[in-house]
C-alpha cells in the first residue's frame, strides 16, 4: 500500500471547463499525482441537480475525461472514473443523509444560489447534494481535497460529518484536509473582474473555454474589462488589471512583481494581447491533444473501466466496514 496520502478531486461534466478551471485545479493535476495517490471522478451524478440534455451530458464527460487526460493525468499514476459507474457514492449518501440535519444543508451558499437561479426545479438533489460530495471524498479515506476559496464551506461540512460518524461509531473515516493553490487559484471573469471567473457564466465574453481557438481568444482579450488610468499594476481599486496580470504571471510562472515590471509603459492594448499570447500558448496543445485522445472512444472506455475497478475497491472497503458499525448485515 502507498505511503502517499490520498487526494481526491471531482469536476462536473457540464458547462464549459475554463482557463480559470485550468490554473486553479486542472494545471495542478499532474504534478499532485507525482507527491499523492489521486483520485480524480467526472461526478456526473451531481451534474442532475438540474436538467440535463441526456446526449449532450454523454458527449461532456467524455470530453471532461479527455481534457483531464490532455491535461497530464495519467491512468497508470492516478485514479480517473466516472462517478456513476461506483454505486458506491450513492449507498454512502444514504447512510451519511441520516446524520446529516436539514439546517446544515439549507445554509448551503450554492444550494441558495441554485434555487434562485432555477426555481422551477427545486429538487431534494439540488439540497443533498452536498452529502454526496461528502461521500464522494469519504468514501477513499481522502487527506487532502484541492478547493477554491468559494468551496469551503462544503469541505467545513465533509469534516464535520466525518467527525460526527466517528463519534458516534468509533474511528472510520480520514477527516480530510483542504489544499489551496499558493497562486491563480481564483481567476475573475473578463467582463467582471470582481466575479469569480465561471463555466456557467451566460456572458461568453466573460470566461475562456479551453476549447476557445486562438481567434476567439484573442477576441475576448481585447474587450476584457481593465480599469480607468493606464498603469499596468495589481492594486485593490484596478480589478480587471490585477486579474490578467495574475492570468500573466500564473501561466509564466512568475510572480506579479515581475509581470508588473514586464508592462512599465506598455498600453492597456498591447497588454491584453500578450496575455492572449501566454494563454494561446498554454491553450493549444491542450485542446488539440484532446482532440486526438477523443478520436479514440475504445481507449477513453478502457481507462473508465479500468478506473472504476480500481475506484471500487477502495469504495467497498470503506462502505463495508460503515454497513458493519451501523449494524447492517453483510451482504
Amino acid at each position: 500500500m502507498s505511503d502517499k496520502k490520498r487526494l481526491f478531486s471531482g469536476i462536473q461534466p457540464t458547462g464549459n471547463i475554463t482557463l480559470g478551471n485550468y490554473i486553479g485545479a486542472l494545471r495542478n493535476f499532474s504534478t499532485f499525482q507525482d507527491e499523492f495517490d489521486c483520485i480524480y471522478c467526472v461526478v456526473d451524478l451531481h451534474s442532475l441537480t438540474v436538467r440535463q440534455n441526456p446526449a449532450q451530458l454523454r458527449k461532456n464527460t467524455y470530453e471532461l475525461l479527455a481534457l483531464y487526460l490532455a491535461c497530464g493525468l495519467d491512468p497508470a499514476k492516478s485514479t480517473l472514473f466516472i462517478q456513476s459507474h461506483v454505486s458506491e457514492h450513492a449507498e454512502l449518501a444514504w447512510i451519511l443523509n441520516t446524520i446529516t440535519y436539514v439546517g446544515e444543508l439549507s445554509r448551503m451558499t450554492q444550494f441558495k444560489d441554485k434555487s434562485s437561479k432555477h426555481q422551477d426545479n427545486i429538487n431534494m438533489g439540488l439540497m443533498d447534494y452536498p452529502v454526496l460530495m461528502v461521500s464522494d471524498i469519504l468514501l477513499y479515506q481522502t487527506a487532502l481535497v484541492p478547493i477554491g476559496a468559494d468551496q469551503k464551506q462544503h469541505l467545513e461540512l465533509t469534516r464535520d460529518i466525518a467527525h460526527r460518524f466517528n463519534t458516534s461509531y468509533s474511528d472510520t473515516f480520514v477527516v480530510p484536509e483542504p489544499f489551496i493553490p499558493k497562486a491563480g487559484a481564483r481567476i475573475m471573469s473578463l467582463a467582471e473582474p470582481t466575479s469569480k471567473m465561471s463555466k456557467s457564466d451566460e456572458n461568453i465574453k466573460g470566461f475562456i473555454s479551453l476549447t476557445d481557438d486562438d481567434e476567439t481568444i484573442r477576441r475576448k482579450l481585447k474587450s476584457a474589462v481593465t480599469d480607468s488610468g493606464n498603469e499596468i499594476v495589481a492594486r485593490d481599486d484596478k480589478h480587471g488589471v490585477t486579474n490578467l496580470l495574475t492570468i500573466y504571471a500564473t501561466l509564466n510562472n512568475i510572480t506579479m512583481q515581475e509581470a508588473e515590471k514586464a508592462f512599465v509603459g506598455v498600453s492597456y492594448a498591447d497588454f491584453k494581447m500578450a496575455v492572449a499570447d501566454i494563454i494561446i500558448e498554454t491553450i493549444a496543445p491542450i485542446r488539440e491533444l484532446k482532440n486526438e485522445i477523443l478520436a479514440d472512444k475504445g481507449n477513453l472506455d478502457k481507462v473508465l473501466t479500468d478506473g472504476a475497478e480500481r475506484a471500487r475497491f477502495m469504495a467497498r472497503k470503506t462502505l463495508s466496514k460503515v454497513y458493519k458499525k451501523v449494524g447492517l448485515i453483510q451482504r
